[in-house]
C-alpha cells in the first residue's frame, strides 16, 4: 500500500468510494462527467468546494466526512464497533465521540437503495434505446 498525503483529497475521495464499492464510471455518471475526469479528481491534492459537496453527496458522506476521512479513523470505528458492542451486558452499541467518514455511509441505506434502483433504471433505459436502435 502506498502512503499518500493526509490531505490529498482526492485519494480521500478514491478510497470512500472503494468502500462504498462504486466505480469510477458510476460517480461519473452520476455527477455527468468523464471516467477521465473522475480519474483526474481522484489524483488532485485539492478539489473546488461546488464540486467537493457534488462528490459527498453522490458517495453519501459530508464534505467534511472527505476532509476528515482517514482509514486510522475507519479501523477506530470498527474496533469500537466491536468493542462495544461484546463489552456491555445489553448488547447496544455505545455511542462513540470518535469522527467517522463511514457513519454517514452506514445510516444512508435509504439513499443507497435509492441510487441503485436508479443505476438499475439507468440499465434498463439503456437496453429499450439500443433495442430499439436494433429494430430500425
Amino acid at each position: 500500500m502506498t502512503t499518500t498525503k493526509p490531505n490529498h483529497i482526492g485519494s480521500k475521495i478514491a478510497r470512500i468510494r472503494e468502500l462504498r464499492g462504486m466505480k469510477q464510471e458510476t460517480l461519473a455518471e452520476e455527477l455527468g462527467i468523464s471516467q477521465q475526469s473522475v480519474s483526474s479528481i481522484e489524483k488532485s491534492e485539492t478539489l473546488e468546494e461546488e464540486k467537493l459537496e457534488s462528490v459527498a453527496k453522490i458517495l453519501g458522506v459530508t464534505k467534511e466526512a472527505i476532509e476528515n476521512f482517514s482509514e486510522e479513523n475507519v479501523i477506530n470505528y470498527f474496533n469500537n464497533i466491536y468493542d462495544n458492542d461484546f463489552s456491555h451486558s445489553t448488547g447496544a452499541l455505545a455511542q462513540n465521540s470518535i469522527f467517522n467518514p463511514l457513519e454517514r455511509l452506514i445510516e444512508s441505506y435509504e439513499e443507497n437503495k435509492k441510487l441503485y434502483e436508479r443505476l438499475v433504471q439507468a440499465e434498463k433505459d439503456k437496453v429499450v434505446y439500443l433495442e430499439k436502435l436494433l429494430s430500425k
